[in-house]
């Protein structure tokens, strides 16, 4: 059903007889006649009520007893209430009146129904309506398509000085009740022909007498739009007048100022707080508002204080009483050229604001800006006004502003006003600005403490998620990372500090580069998380010392290793969640790793645990904030955790995804941040070793077997300097620690050598003099190998050097 059907079945009485329900009742009660809208209103069709008392449509005998009392009599008949049955079951409660009609063959009785919402409604409306025309301070007049006066509230009549009967002549008297004004004519006359509602405000002076010294006057805002049929037909035009004093409009704008201080910089999104100003000025002051802000200030760059005389303009935000905004030049976000006389370069320069008359001997500057002056004249714009925008000593941009549906040129309050609001929006613009700029440096900083991109091992494939509670600025206490270790192994980490923004991630990136410290020592899960728990002690006296310093306290982490060769994970935490491991053949797993205290504490030990895996297994590491998303239901989320890593054999990142749309709400309570990794197995033919007794003459078996292992690899082009590191390696261990001696090959991205002994001392690499016979056997070491390091087992040490491969191994 459109519009104009609606219109036309809700239009008019209730109660009119061609839309109302009818029926006839004769003297005995039964019904003579059904009309065709108390068939759809009842539900019941006309042979099946025909004949039939009327009072058997009724819901019940009590409705029918309740009807009667509660009737009242008008006239002959009566109106009221009653509940009828519907042909469908339900009861449905009408507002009827009954009349006698009297005949020569007996008296029969008319009844009127519709439903109670629909004579309430109109009841509503007709009160509205006689307290909008009788009642309200607005004045009203009715004017037919010839623009005489039709109706005349009493209101108009004081206002406009009319004769007194003439506001008693009700809607549809006859036509010509009277003169009508110039000013009435004029409007009205206006909106008849454009066929819009045409509003202007004009100045009434104050009355003649001996009180026109003292009174200012008062503005009248006048107001005129068609009245039309349901066809879209003009029967004539309604005319609306208000008297408002000067004292009024001052209230307005100081309601304005309000309402701009509640608007503008609800965000600290420079684009919404810029169009926030626009929407405030358009259409209270201006028909067009236009915002230009220099690149720099998009671009959150720093801004040199005072007028300036050059610079980019780009468009911030426009706004217009047009919906579809056709005064507009420049699209949003494209720069501006104005020319160098426009009020806007001149505006800039001097940091005054500048009130122009358009089309007149001042506006020379529009000869170098044809488009803006066909565009400016097609409108019929009459004055233009152009503000700084400016805060802290610092101009940002300008604000344009035009009218010409508004006959009311600028003036110097408005001029006063306009200052104020952009002021007032000048310093939200800049926090903006300032907000965008720290936003900015917080994300570098974040993105310097995070790693860039996971490096790729040969011992596990990973991927990870991080996503800081802080959307806005983008950073968080949470932190992860992969660090390659010695023999092939590789460290996973997740670690959380307690809080959030740019101070928990100044505290994270510090225990980052901790850990990462920590781990190139080769020292174990536990004993790392040890060393760590005495940095954040002392990195938070070094917070309580300086009364400016956020205090380190609450981070917890955990930390594990895998080695692809034994293809075990060893695993110790600090007050955070233990890792979950999903397994190819098994249900995911949630290991028991002992729950060391969070870092801070001090003085209590950590354990670690050994898990051994299959190839292809992935193990995932968390934060807190993953698993306490789901409504703060901590076995919810493991749960949930669980479900999201079956089926290990996906791609990781699909693991990833699957991860944060089952596990995360949209808008998180805290950071998150996991890292997951699927475990890969070194071939056993890629790893040799061998027992190497503590004699002296084992080096040249040892150089033997090595010999034959490289050359069964095709590494046969670094033999020589292999067979030094393990020449000076073993010897190393005869001479200073004793045996058991082991020799190890590991043959992956990089040759490995790695000597193993049972003595814990440190070994260090010197310079021999040359009258030594010894001395020199790391210092050869270190000349030929990538890297070398030392660390420490439970039974000794391992001393172990780094080759990079040939370009092209043979085989």
């Amino acid at each position: 059903m459109g519009l104009r059907d609606l219109a036309a079945k809700h239009r008019g009485d209730p109660f009119g007889i061609t839309s109302a329900a009818v029926a006839l009742v004769d003297v005995h009660g039964l019904i003579r006649y059904w009309s065709r809208s108390a068939e759809d209103l009842l539900g019941y069709p006309a042979p099946s009520v025909l004949g039939k008392p009327a009072a058997s449509l009724l819901a019940n005998e009590d409705s029918r007893a309740a009807a009667l009392s509660a009737a009242q009599q008008v006239g002959e008949g009566w109106e009221g209430l009653i509940i009828a049955r519907h042909r469908a079951g339900h009861p449905v409660e009408l507002a009827v009146r009954v009349c006698p009609l009297h005949a020569e063959r007996g008296s029969v009785w008319l009844a009127v129904a519709c439903e109670v919402s629909e004579s309430r409604r109109w009841e509503l409306d007709q009160a509205v309506l006689r307290g909008l025309l009788d009642e309200s301070p607005i004045g009203i007049a009715v004017l037919d398509s010839e623009l005489r006066f039709q109706w005349v509230n009493q209101v108009l009549v004081a206002m406009e000085g009319l004769p007194a009967p003439l506001g008693a002549h009700p809607a549809g008297g006859p036509p010509g009740l009277g003169q009508v004004p110039s000013a009435v004519d004029w409007q009205a006359r206006q909106a008849l022909l454009s066929g819009r509602v045409t509003p202007a405000v004009e100045h009434v002076p104050p009355p003649q007498g001996r009180y026109r010294r003292n009174s200012q006057g008062h503005l009248r805002l006048r107001s005129s739009f068609p009245l039309r049929d349901v066809d879209g037909k003009t029967l004539g035009v309604c005319h609306t007048a208000v008297d408002f004093t000067a004292q009024d409009r001052a209230r307005e704008r100081l309601a304005l100022v309000n309402e701009a201080a509640q608007r503008i910089g609800t965000t600290l999104d420079l684009d919404r707080t810029v169009q926030e100003l626009a929407e405030v000025l358009v259409p209270q002051l201006a028909d067009f508002v236009a915002i230009d802000l220099f690149q720099g200030v998009l671009a959150a760059g720093d801004l040199t204080p005072g007028p300036v005389t050059g610079g980019a303009l780009q468009r911030a935000a426009h706004a217009s009483i047009h919906e579809e905004r056709p005064e507009a030049i420049v699209p949003i976000g494209e720069p501006t050229g104005y020319p160098s006389k426009s009020p806007q370069r001149r505006c800039l320069t001097t940091g005054r604001p500048i009130l122009d008359p358009v089309l007149d001997p001042t506006t020379w500057w529009l000869t170098d800006d044809p488009q803006r002056l066909s565009k400016l004249v097609g409108l019929g714009v009459h004055t233009h006004m152009v503000v700084p925008l400016r805060a802290r000593g610092t101009t940002m941009g300008v604000v344009s502003l035009l009218r010409w549906e508004n006959p009311n040129p600028f003036d110097e309050d408005d001029l006063l006003l306009v200052e104020e609001l952009v002021a007032q929006a000048a310093v939200c613009v800049d926090n903006a600005r300032r907000f965008v700029r720290e936003h900015n440096a917080a994300l570098a900083l974040q993105t310097s403490l995070l790693p860039p991109d996971l490096p790729d091992h040969c011992a596990v494939e990973a991927a990870y998620r991080y996503l800081p509670t802080d959307a806005e600025a983008g950073v968080g206490g949470d932190w992860f990372d992969v660090i390659p270790l010695s023999g092939a192994r590789v460290a996973l980490v997740v670690g959380d500090v307690v809080g959030h923004g740019i101070h928990a991630a100044a505290s994270m990136g510090r225990l980052r580069a901790a850990v990462q410290t920590l781990a190139d020592m080769d020292l174990p899960p536990d004993e790392l998380l040890a060393h760590v728990d005495d940095l954040v002690l002392r990195l938070a006296d070094e917070a309580e010392a300086a009364a400016d310093g956020p205090v380190v306290i609450g981070a917890t982490c955990v930390y594990a290793v895998y080695d692809p060769i034994s293809r075990k994970l060893n695993v110790a935490r600090a007050g955070h969640p233990a890792p979950a491991i999903a397994h190819l053949s098994e249900p995911v797993e949630l290991p028991d790793i002992p729950a060391g205290p969070p870092l801070g504490l001090g003085g209590l030990p950590f354990e670690s645990a050994e898990i051994e895996l299959e190839e292809g297994s992935v193990v995932a590491l968390y934060t807190d904030g993953l698993i306490e998303a789901s409504d703060r239901d901590v076995d919810v989320g493991f749960e949930r955790l669980c479900f999201a890593l079956a089926h290990p054999d996906r791609p990781l990142e699909e693991i990833c995804d699957t991860m944060v749309r089952i596990l995360l709400p949209d808008h998180p309570h805290d950071d998150v941040a996991f890292l997951i990794a699927r475990t890969r197995a070194l071939p056993p033919d890629r790893v040799a070793s061998w027992e190497v007794p503590a004699d002296p003459r084992a080096v040249h078996e040892a150089r033997d077997n090595t010999d034959r292992q490289l050359a069964a690899w095709g590494l046969e082009d670094i033999a020589f300097t292999t067979e030094l590191i393990v020449s000076e390696l073993i010897t190393n261990a005869i001479t200073h620690a004793g045996g058991p001696i082991g020799l190890r090959l590991i043959h992956e991205r990089t040759l490995i050598c790695e000597v193993s002994d049972a003595s814990n001392t440190s070994p260090h690499m010197r310079r021999a003099r040359s009258t030594d016979e010894g001395g020199r056997g790391l210092f050869l070491v270190a000349q030929v190998a990538q890297r070398w390091g030392t660390r420490y087992t439970e039974t000794g040490k391992t001393i172990w050097a780094e080759q990079q491969l040939p370009a092209h191994p043979r085989g």
